[in-house]
This record gives structure tokens, C-alpha cells and sequence, in this order.
């Protein structure tokens, strides 16, 4: 996307993918011949499953205890890390669920009702849970599937905030298109902008940020404008550089 001056919405909904012949066997896509170091774009990957950084493989696994899915990691993931929206910690005492998905006697949806009705947990998980649901069509290592380990046929629709009913992750796209984009761009201007400078940002870099997201609307959200205004503001301009190590 950076290299070919590309919009950073590619990255949520975008129809393609990057693959290697591994990960092309593992997403059920035509073979590839090479190494493991070979990536090829792959396009309608939509009908794969696949599209942007939502469905990658990479992310599920990552997020996922291991021999079940985890729909609280996973919106957790895309609540906080992709629209940059806070959430408190956990309470210190907060029930597990099991482990092995497979030995479950209800599906992880049913068990997360079940969480949910605890006063303590209840408010948090109404705003990441439905994020982790639409995930569900995909296993603990982000492999497609129909049925959860357990045989039983999986669910992956939600009710997002405001009561919109979506299902899987292309419901997710047009959630967040429809209703939480700004938050999406946002998040990703302030990120990049501290790690630019190589700091937490203050409340005198608001204007930047605000500066960042009007250019990125005017350039049809390509990156460059991101870094245009970056390199461009006073705050990058004059950052105070790292003091060099003293030798001793």
C-alpha cells in the first residue's frame, strides 16, 4: 500500500492479499510455486475469505489461547489496536473460560452470554464482544471453518453498538465504513504521528492530528499525506534528538 502510494482504507477493505505458498494451501487459494519467500498479491481474495488485515491468519492466531477462538481477544484487538477506542483492564478476579473448545459443552457464544450477565464484566464486553464474534468462521489459527472444534456449527453473526446487526467479517468492513471509520483514521494518523516522533503525543499536537485527517480526506486517504504532514509540522522539524550515549 505504501509503495504504491495506495489509501490506508486498502488496509481494512481492500480485496486482496499477500501470500507465500504456504499461506496460499493454508487460505484454500491456487498453488504457488517457490519458496517460502516468495509473496505474490493475490486479488479477489474476498472470495477466500480473505481482503485486508481483518482476516489475516496472523492476527486470529495471535489472538487466540491456543485450542479455541477468542472472540473478547479478538474484538479486543480491533476495538482498542485498530480503532484506537480505550477500554479499562479486566477486574482482577475475572472467571476463565475453558481452554480446549473441543471438550466444551456450549459453544464459546453461549459461554460469553453466560459471562456477560456478571454486572462486573457485562459493561466492557458490550463493546468488544460483538467485534470477536463476526471471527468465529475462523478457527484458533485463523483456518476457515463451518463447525467449531467441537462439531457444532459455528455463528458469526453480531449486534454491534447502536444495535446494527452484522455478520462475519464482511459485516464488520461495513460497520466500521458506516459508522466507525473516522475512528479508524484517526487511530492510524496518531500512531504513526508518535512513532514519528518518537513519543507520546500532547495536547499541543492536536491540531496536527486534526491537520493530518483533512489532508488524508483530500488526498483520497493515500498515505503520503500522513507523512507529508509529519515531516512538514514543527513538531517533526524541530524534535529534540536522543542524547548520544556517554562512553564509558
Amino acid at each position: 500500500t505504501i509503495q504504491r502510494e495506495g489509501s490506508m482504507l486498502d488496509l481494512l477493505y481492500g480485496d486482496f492479499t499477500f501470500v507465500n505458498p504456504q499461506l496460499a494451501k493454508f487460505y484454500g487459494m491456487p498453488d504457488i510455486s517457490g519458496d517460502a519467500g516468495k509473496w505474490v498479491r493475490v486479488d479477489n481474495a474476498g472470495k477466500y475469505g480473505r481482503g485486508g488485515i481483518l482476516p489475516m491468519a496472523v492476527f486470529m492466531t495471535q489472538y487466540s489461547p491456543g485450542l479455541r477462538t477468542s472472540p473478547v481477544k479478538r474484538g479486543n484487538w480491533v476495538v482498542q489496536k485498530v480503532l484506537g477506542i480505550r477500554v479499562p483492564p479486566p477486574p482482577p478476579v475475572v472467571p476463565e473460560l475453558p481452554s480446549d473448545e473441543s471438550k466444551t459443552d456450549l459453544p464459546i457464544r453461549a459461554m460469553l452470554e453466560q459471562h456477560r450477565k456478571n454486572p462486573f464484566c457485562a459493561g466492557c464486553h458490550q463493546r468488544f464482544d460483538s467485534f470477536g464474534l463476526v471471527f468465529e468462521g475462523y478457527g484458533p489459527v485463523g483456518n476457515a471453518r463451518a463447525t467449531d472444534m467441537a462439531g457444532r456449527a459455528v455463528d458469526n453473526s453480531a449486534t454491534f453498538p447502536g444495535g446494527v446487526e452484522a455478520t462475519g467479517v464482511a459485516g464488520l468492513r461495513s460497520f466500521i465504513k458506516d459508522h466507525r471509520q473516522d475512528r479508524y483514521v484517526e487511530n492510524l494518523s496518531r500512531k504513526l504521528l508518535a512513532y514519528a516522533l518518537n513519543r507520546s503525543l500532547q495536547l499541543s499536537d492536536e491540531s496536527l492530528v486534526d491537520k493530518m485527517k483533512t489532508g488524508l480526506a483530500a488526498d483520497g486517504y493515500r498515505l503520503r499525506a500522513l507523512v507529508t504532514a509529519i515531516v512538514t509540522s514543527p513538531q517533526f522539524l524541530n524534535k529534540r534528538l536522543a542524547e548520544p550515549a556517554q562512553i564509558k
